[in-house]
């Protein structure tokens, strides 16, 4: 099938590169976010997609407005059969609806379950033992389109999100093909989502990755690891941010410290008590440098039993 791909992180990258190495699907243009300054420098930037496109002199559209006539008649040329939507914006039914084949979205959770834009930090905020990735026609509302096949993986205690994404863009890259040789087949009948068991997973933002210590010891390291390595989950030592990228049960001290308060320390690692247990914080990066041990911290930052962590 003739394909246009939308998609802009990494994420959207893994599921490009898997098409453009099949066979069977023609990739004819990307669409991708304009270009933008990043970094101290602020130097002009691709996303991940557009480079990819670029190695393979594919055609890359960046519209800053998807509803922009030139940019719809743009999309008519390449006469494409299908659309396919990985990590990207929402797009208008004016562009949607256009292909013969519809538009295929890969999310990566369980439909319906976490519709929104961070559905991987969200299972594993929540303690989630199961993931996976669907394939979906998009309609007008966001993540609630017809499922076309999804996969499940169970998701070890220690995983964190960096890891499952990209079990997940591996599978969802997969997955995606089935997909469309499925659909140029008529192969798949598409599943009308239950909405009773929906739940969302809102984009996350830099006030709520605090850490709140007065949980229990489980509850803080899911947040941790949901977080981790990006955007980070942080709290503060003498002031200053610190990012806490791995941590697990800690043995803790006396059950009577405040949450929040060191309880033991070692050459490699240091305990924090939590409103009913403890962590044990394994990596970690202070504001301004890079991840580190915490043995590698303890080396430059030493701490105090009965220090308190947070503001």
């Amino acid at each position: 099938m003739r394909i246009i791909f939308f998609g802009t992180p990494e994420f959207a990258g893994i599921h490009l590169r898997r098409l453009l190495n099949s066979p069977d699907h023609q990739v004819v243009a990307v669409v991708t976010v304009p270009d933008k300054p990043k970094g101290r420098g602020r130097q002009v930037s691709f996303s991940a997609v557009k480079t990819i496109a670029a190695e393979h002199h594919l055609p890359v559209l960046q519209p800053p407005n998807l509803s922009d006539e030139s940019f719809v008649q743009a999309l008519h040329l390449y006469q494409a059969d299908v659309f396919v939507v990985v990590a990207f914006r929402i797009l208008p039914e004016v562009v949607f609806a256009m292909p013969a084949f519809g538009t295929v979205n890969v999310h990566a959770s369980l439909l319906p379950a976490y519709r929104g834009a961070a559905p991987i930090n969200w299972a594993l905020i929540n303690g989630d033992k199961i993931s996976g990735v669907t394939t979906m026609l998009i309609n007008r509302q966001v993540d609630t389109g017809n499922i076309l096949l999804q996969k499940s993986i169970d998701i070890p205690d220690q995983m964190n999100a960096g890891e499952l994404h990209d079990r997940l863009a591996g599978i969802g890259a997969e997955l995606l093909l089935e997909t469309l040789t499925g659909l140029a087949g008529h192969k798949l009948v598409p599943l009308r989502q239950n909405d009773a068991l929906a739940s969302k997973a809102p984009k996350i933002s830099p006030e709520f990755c605090e850490i709140n210590f007065n949980q229990e010891s489980g509850k803080v390291i899911n947040f941790i690891r949901g977080l981790s390595p990006y955007p980070a989950a942080y709290s503060f030592l003498n002031q200053s941010r610190v990012k806490i990228l791995a941590a697990q049960v800690g043995l803790g001290g006396s059950s009577h410290q405040e949450p929040g308060a060191v309880t033991a320390i070692s050459s490699e690692a240091f305990d924090i008590a939590c409103r009913n247990g403890f962590i044990r914080v394994l990596q970690l990066q202070p504001e301004g440098k890079k991840p580190m041990t915490a043995g590698s911290f303890l080396n430059g930052y030493p701490l105090e039993v009965g220090q308190k962590v947070g503001k």
